[in-house]
């Protein structure tokens, strides 16, 4: 009986397409192996930053706070007051106000994009805001804000707006393509813009979707004259510090 013989794998004729496929798979495959791996060290390197960043800002904060303290222990050992500066940063709620509105008030509620009840934004403080602040005074409660409410805000209530979307922070990536051009990268970042009215604070508040805050709860709740001025017993205009009060009974 005579023998047959297998040919070996060089005798076998293989289609020239697809040795031309295995190359360009392969080819796919090394390409995709290196941009993953630059893509872990450009991450790595971009950690480092923020990590860097992270830690700056909580030097500069914390010097701000002894310099405050500083200059107020200095003021009270020569018998004066400390009279801090005036805050750059309000946010503001809308507390009141669906029906009836005019026209003036309503076009800046947009402008604030105040659109719903217990909306609140960020502002920053100057002549053109005031104005404006004086017109919806009625309808909105505000004051400005300490490190701690800017920062639980952003996390605890912060959606930004990405191709008209609502958006939850749930990776610093999402930032980092919509802000980094402004060099801004991580959440921290973004808290700093704001509490520090930055000169990107305009890019920042506008990336940020209007929070979205609960009905005080029962310990602060609504008084019963809500559309008087705060002051005189109400729950309108502006509380100054204690707006952080209401925000963590909204938050």
């Amino acid at each position: 009986m005579t023998g047959t013989t297998v040919p070996t794998l060089d005798q076998v004729c293989i289609p020239e397409t697809l040795l031309k496929k295995r190359k360009t798979n392969d080819k796919a495959a090394t390409d995709a192996a290196q941009k993953k791996s630059e893509q872990r060290k450009a991450n790595l390197e971009v950690r480092k930053v923020i990590f860097k960043r992270a830690d700056q800002y909580v030097r500069e904060y914390r010097q701000k706070e002894e310099e405050e303290i500083r200059l107020r222990r200095q003021a009270k050992s020569v018998g004066d007051f400390f009279v801090p500066a005036q805050p750059q940063l309000l946010f503001v709620i809308r507390i009141k106000g669906i029906n009836n509105i005019q026209p003036k008030a309503r076009k800046i509620f947009e402008l604030f994009r105040l659109l719903q009840i217990n909306n609140g934004v960020f502002v920053r403080l100057n002549k053109a805001t005031s104005n404006m602040l004086q017109i919806i005074e009625p309808f909105v409660a505000y004051g400005d804000p300490n490190l701690k409410t800017v920062r639980e805000l952003v996390y605890k209530r912060g959606f930004v707006k990405v191709n008209g979307q609502r958006i939850p922070i749930t990776d610093n990536k999402i930032i980092e393509k919509s802000l980094g051009k402004y060099g801004i990268l991580c959440v921290e970042d973004m808290i700093h813009e704001l509490f520090t009215v930055g000169d990107h604070f305009k890019q920042v508040n506008s990336f940020l979707w209007p929070f979205k805050l609960n009905n005080p709860s029962s310990k602060a709740s609504w008084r019963p004259r809500k559309s008087k001025h705060y002051v005189e017993g109400g729950d309108a205009g502006n509380r100054e510090s204690d707006i952080n009060k209401l925000v963590q009974a909204m938050n």
